[in-house]
């Protein structure tokens, strides 16, 4: 087949369709036809057509589920005004959590929290999920058998990558904003952002249910710490209180042991009395 023909052949079928091709996919069209292209010729035609696109408002994208055409990233500000819809918002916690599980695949909920240093929340690892960003992979062979989550070629395909390889690393990241220009943080806003309504979504609410419960936390020792110390205070207290008991008791005691004393010395003054009085 002539490689003109077969290149705006490719190019109709990629426009029309909705997903992503293989090169297997794309031969496949030509089962019926007499002049069949082998999978060299496609390959070939496709990146010729990656050439022919490099001054248009397109492009030919080869991810990890195979090729697809695509505006370019620096015409989306005009494009995404066709759809009143606004695009995606994450929450640092979901984010935070996708990179985890990216880089450190496989990986348990468990460790995500041990990392991040506070709980992961059920509704950011089920819009992962729903999201087809991950998967179980399997489950760690410890108590309990905890599934251990991976990325999906869906992930790849979001974020233009075509393999793990072609991640950023560590060193070379200084902002999450500079990972995608749709991931635009917003700590304050919900993951759908609707200007009509005043919902928190869940990732943000889990930020605060977090929040909520390191403040928790504090006041809860703050007060242990508090009834400490009215404890002591109050065992203090029944020390002197016992103290002053025993020098009251100590006291009456010496006032009943004298009391007998004085009653005798009373009775002894009166019979010198009575003896003066017979003597005159």
């Amino acid at each position: 087949m002539e490689i003109n023909k077969l290149k705006n052949i490719l190019e109709a079928v990629l426009l029309a369709a909705e997903r992503t091709l293989t090169v297997i996919q794309l031969e496949a069209l030509f089962e019926l036809d007499e002049e069949r292209p082998t999978r060299d010729e496609i390959r070939q035609a496709l990146h010729e057509m990656a050439a022919d696109y490099e001054n248009r408002g397109y492009q030919l994208k080869q991810v990890a589920s195979g090729f697809r055409l695509q505006v370019r990233q620096e015409f989306a500000t005009w494009v995404g005004r066709l759809w009143e819809e606004k695009p995606a918002r994450y929450t640092r916690a979901l984010l935070e959590t996708m990179a985890l599980i990216a880089y450190r695949q496989p990986i348990t909920r468990g460790e995500i929290e041990e990392v991040r240093g506070v709980s992961v929340s059920s509704n950011i690892i089920k819009t992962l999920l729903e999201r087809d960003w991950i998967k179980v992979l399997g489950h760690k062979d410890v108590p309990g058998k905890p599934a251990l989550y991976g990325t999906t070629r869906e992930f790849l395909d979001y974020f233009n990558l075509k393999s793990l390889d072609q991640l950023p690393t560590l060193a070379e990241i200084k902002d999450l904003d500079s990972i995608h220009p749709e991931l635009a943080l917003d700590e304050h806003n919900t993951e759908m952002p609707d200007e009509s309504s005043d919902k928190s979504s869940p990732d943000e609410t889990d930020e605060q249910n977090d929040a909520e419960h390191n403040k928790n936390k504090d006041e809860t020792q703050a007060a242990l710490s508090m009834a400490d110390d009215s404890d002591a205070t109050a065992d203090n207290s029944a020390s002197v209180d016992t103290n002053e008991t025993e020098n009251n008791e100590s006291t009456v005691a010496a006032d009943l042991v004298s009391e007998p004393d004085q009653q005798a010395e009373t009775a002894e003054d009166a019979d010198e009395k009575k003896h003066s009085a017979f003597n005159v």
